[in-house]
């Protein structure tokens, strides 16, 4: 049985990690390096580090610190924020991570990832989404609409039409992070974790929720999710990766040991 992957994400801003709420009032919470050490050596499966206001200031991503992440950690990474065009991605992929991420610059150009995957391989594109729940009509039938540059901007995408188009495009795997429930750490949203892993045929990431290990155990089991992302819950030290594998391994989910 394959394992399921724990992914810590870094969202850095002027060089610092920090975090909020539904995208709002981050607070800084230390030094990006700092931290994909101490999780690496705790035991991650991989990690993402995301630039996350450079598609905001339509700049590139910063590159310098994507490479101290790749010498001070020895596990696959991904990398967002930022990335336009192939050459982003290949300077990106040059600097060590092994995971592009695009987002909101994907819905602007959605042919910027069949490029990226013809180019560097499918399993080097990671498409992040970041919907928001709205009605269930014939605009949203999922009952989400993909949002962009960090919830700024409504699109009228359909969130379970764009991540099959974007499976067809090429990208091998799809990162789902709930806006409703970013930040919250209240659980992820199953249902909709759920509709875009049965949706599309390449592994998905839950994103936005995780407070405790049963968060996760609900996501891999009623999400369907082949991994999943934590950030509050183990910034703030209240859980460390060890101990969140040792209680989803006591529940029955194959985690790899960290022990």
């Amino acid at each position: 049985m394959l394992t399921r992957r724990i992914i810590p994400c870094l969202d850095v801003r002027n060089r610092r990690v920090t975090k909020g709420v539904r995208f709002q009032n981050n607070v800084e919470l230390g030094d990006p390096i700092a931290l994909a050490s101490r999780y690496y050596e705790e035991g991650c499966d991989e990690l993402v580090v995301y630039d996350i206001t450079a598609s905001a200031e339509r700049r590139p991503i910063d590159i310098e610190m994507v490479r101290e992440v790749a010498r001070a950690i020895h596990i696959p990474f991904a990398v967002g924020g930022g990335i336009a065009t192939l050459a982003d991605m290949e300077r990106v992929l040059l600097a060590g991570a092994e995971k592009i991420s695009v987002n909101s610059l994907a819905v602007a150009n959605p042919a910027l990832i069949g490029e990226g995957s013809r180019a560097f391989g499918a399993q080097c594109i990671v498409l992040g989404m970041d919907p928001v729940r709205v009605a269930v009509d014939a605009r949203f039938p999922s009952g989400y609409e993909i949002t962009t540059h960090g919830f700024r901007e409504r699109t009228g995408m359909d969130a379970v039409a764009w991540a099959r188009r974007a499976a067809d495009l090429g990208a091998g795997e799809i990162v789902v992070n709930s806006v409703d429930a970013d930040g919250t750490r209240r659980g992820f949203d199953l249902r909709l974790t759920r509709l875009i892993a049965e949706a599309v045929g390449v592994p998905v990431v839950a994103s936005g929720g995780a407070g405790k290990p049963s968060h996760l155990a609900d996501v891999f089991r009623e999400g369907l999710a082949d991994a999943a992302i934590v950030a509050g819950m183990i910034h703030t030290g209240e859980f460390t990766i060890p101990r969140i594998k040792s209680e989803l391994a006591a529940s029955g989910i194959p985690v790899r040991a960290t022990w």
